[in-house]
């Protein structure tokens, strides 16, 4: 980190005996005033941040809640929607890219299956518009499993004579939820969230599996383009400064979510 650091303010191509010219913030000046693609890669960034912190959680806890209950094959079910998050990112982006592919992929299959010619001809990776949400459902099939596994192990710490108590009382399904389910998961909510932000931000391997931040840049991040513009463009100064700046936006979030465990372990 210190090195990426140091490297932001030099100019320098990355090849050995080449020399690393000190240009202070220039770099960042170049990155926030004449580049273009940094600002869509940031922009997308943040989109891919906000629908994080809500669809994958929200079907998380949603699968988390059910298959907390008695349930014939729950286990099974468990199983099924973890796998995903064991698998590498860049074969899940292999998978998808066959899903979405516009020959032999599903869309093209049941469009010619169900007689829909619209759905068939959907360039799910090569349409500006949507290309970048394309990849984001592979991100959710991937991050679901993940967080329900983390919701289950918070519901653990539900307490059942609450829910009972809560229910005698007249509470129906939702108020249980709201008022005692809820409350019980706000610790694992903070780490959901913590982890959920910092995948968000540095996503790198879908992309590039699926798209390389095409079509026209439309699906470029903040990650990737650091990567493209230290290792595929011999700007290591300017690419420096892209992953500071992926930096400082961590640890903005980290380290808040530190001095938080700090105190509860204190307590």
């Amino acid at each position: 980190m210190v090195e990426s650091v140091r490297l932001s303010l030099f100019e320098w191509t990355g090849f050995v005996g080449a020399p690393q010219v000190f240009v202070g913030i220039d770099n960042y000046v170049r990155i926030f005033t004449q580049d273009p693609v940094f600002w869509r890669a940031f922009g997308n960034t943040v989109i891919w941040i906000v629908l994080s912190l809500i669809i994958p959680l929200t079907i998380s806890l949603v699968l988390a809640v059910a298959l907390n209950r008695p349930l014939f094959g729950r286990n099974l079910f468990r199983s099924m929607f973890y796998i995903p998050g064991v698998l590498a990112s860049i074969a899940v982006a292999n998978m998808w890219r066959w899903i979405y592919n516009p020959n032999y992929g599903i869309g093209a299959s049941l469009g010619e299956a169900l007689g829909w010619e619209w759905l068939a001809d959907i360039q799910w990776l090569g349409n500006q518009d949507i290309a970048l949400y394309s990849v984001f459902i592979a991100f959710v099939w991937q991050a679901v499993g993940t967080n329900m596994v983390l919701f289950l192990a918070g519901l653990q710490s539900v307490q059942k004579d609450h829910i009972d108590a809560a229910r005698i009382d007249g509470a129906n399904a939702w108020q249980v939820f709201r008022n005692v389910t809820l409350p019980a998961l706000r610790p694992t909510m903070v780490i959901v969230i913590v982890l959920t932000f910092i995948g968000a931000i540095k996503v790198f391997d879908l992309l590039v599996g699926m798209t390389g931040g095409g079509p026209a840049q439309m699906t470029q991040v903040l990650a990737l383009w650091s990567y493209q513009q230290s290792i595929t463009n011999h700007e290591y100064g300017p690419g420096n400064a892209i992953a500071t700046v992926l930096l400082v936006l961590t640890l903005m979030v980290v380290l808040p979510y530190l001095a938080w465990t700090a105190r509860q372990e204190d307590k």
